[in-house]
Order: structure tokens, then sequence, then C-alpha cells
């Protein structure tokens, strides 16, 4: 690792502890009330019949998509959630429904059935620790998002879609070269669009 990755590295580590400890300070009135408003506002981009949405299973705090992806879901789109098969390398989706149950993974991560379809998502709801004002995400340090988005989008068109609460943004992200920017970021508060950028 060079110098400067190392450096970054440490910063990064640094915002998301950070971002992470405000993020737990939330209480659960706000976290829900979040998530409707979320649901409620819907996708910045059209949702053809058929569209598959890969969301997430949330964990340590995140913004719940589920409320979301059921407004999605009664809309027509097919429903998709995040396998992961090992440290840095793309995330597969399988579809899952509502009613369906999430097993937890050697991880302790809610994962759809193995049984479950495997399929390629044209919109991907992604979950973050922290944002900045140019679509640059703090994760949890793995890569899994970052090499899944740079994979997707090497087979085709795909929307990316960061879901955090409004308090998440901070000033910058410092960006490493494999960072991948998100197309857009919605929270309770509204929406950041990154895509013409």
């Amino acid at each position: 690792m060079s110098e400067l990755s190392e450096t970054l590295s440490e910063t990064k580590t640094a915002l998301r502890a950070a971002a992470l400890a405000r993020r737990s300070s939330l209480n659960e009135d706000d976290r829900c009330a979040a998530a409707a408003a979320v649901a409620a506002r819907g996708l910045p981009v059209p949702l053809p019949e058929g569209t598959v949405v890969a969301g997430y299973a949330p964990i340590r705090g995140e913004l719940d998509p589920f409320p979301m992806m059921q407004a999605l879901a009664a809309r027509g789109a097919r429903l998709a959630l995040p396998v992961v098969t090992g440290r840095g390398t793309p995330l597969l989706f399988r579809t899952w429904r509502d009613s369906d149950p999430l097993p937890r993974s050697a991880l302790g991560i809610r994962e759809p059935s193995p049984d479950a379809a495997e399929v390629t998502p044209d919109i991907v709801l992604v979950p973050l620790a922290a944002f900045d004002g140019n679509g640059h995400r703090i994760g949890y340090g793995a890569g899994h998002y970052d090499c899944t988005l740079e994979d997707l989008r090497a087979r085709g068109p795909v929307v990316t879609i960061g879901l955090a609460f409004a308090m998440q943004q901070i000033p910058a992200v410092p960006a490493d070269a494999h960072d991948v920017v998100l197309d857009y970021v919605l929270t309770e508060q509204g929406l950041l669009t990154f895509r013409s950028r």
C-alpha cells in the first residue's frame, strides 16, 4: 500500500467511526420517520414493470430500505438482496419477496435463500456510513460495493442510489482511484444528484 493510500485509509477510518457514532445516536422514531420519508419520496428514475431493484438488509443502524422496497414491489419492481461471496469480490444478488425468509449468513448478515434465483439489478440501493456532495461514499472498509458497482457498470447500465440519513453527509470523502461515485443519494430531507457530473 502506498503512503497516500495508507493516509486515505486512515482518514476514512476516522470519518467512518465519527459518522457511525452520529448515526447510532438516532432514536427509533427518527429512524422510522426517515425510512417512511424516503419511501414516500420514491426513486429519482423511471420504474418500468419488471425492473430489478436490489436493496439490502439493514445492519448497524443503516436507513431501512424495506419500506421503499415494498412500495416499489407494489409498482411492479422485482426485488433482490445482496449475498456476500468473499472479501474483495463482487456481491451476488438473489431475488427476494417481502414474505421470503432471510436466514443469517456465516457473517451474521440476513441474505436470501441459496435457492433464490440470481439476478442482475437495474437499480442498486446502496448502504453507506457517510457521503459527500460529490457522490463519494464511505462504506465499512471491505470494498464490497466498490467492486460490485464497478463490475455491474462494466456489464451494462445500472443506477446507483445511496440511501442515508441526512446527518451522514460530510464535507468531503477522501476518494481513492477505486472508489465508485454514486448516481444519487436519497435522504429523508431530499435528493442529491451526481449523475450528470
